[in-house]
């Protein structure tokens, strides 16, 4: 909604792949929309994060961190308005994504623009640096 109406936004999915995206393949959607997915062959859950862990340089570790620079680098240069990072607590806690990064991040971003977090497992340090939280649970 917000980029139908204007607005500058990021949406970043760390860990749905399957599509061969990657950073210089986003999808631009409503004019100022972008939406980026790692350039990987599948999404990564709980069993297979584990291989990607073992391998230091892996190709998906690699898509996921350019997904993540890419994100930091809109915010640090102010070209947003709303970033969404999707499944984020997952990629922290699969140690794909640095959590003392996103939180120095955070705390450095221009005041006006919305940060929303979603997915399960969002450490509590992170869940009050954010505009928005969606805490997916499954039972």
């Amino acid at each position: 909604r917000s980029a139908g109406l204007g607005g500058r936004v990021v949406i970043a999915q760390f860990l749905k792949g399957g599509v061969n995206q990657g950073i210089n393949s986003a999808v631009k959607l409503c004019g100022k929309l972008e939406w980026l997915r790692p350039a990987i062959p599948l999404c990564i859950n709980e069993k297979n994060s584990k291989e990607i862990l073992e391998s230091e340089n892996s190709s998906e570790r690699n898509s996921i961190n350019d997904i993540w620079e890419l994100c930091k680098k809109r915010l640090n240069e102010n070209l947003i308005d709303r970033l969404v990072l999707d499944e984020i607590g997952l990629a922290i806690s699969f140690k794909l994504i640095d959590g003392n990064d996103l939180i120095k991040t955070l705390e450095n971003r221009p005041q006006r623009t919305d940060v929303i977090l979603t997915g399960p497992l969002i450490p509590s340090s992170i869940i009050n640096m954010a505009d928005q939280i969606t805490n997916l649970r499954s039972n």
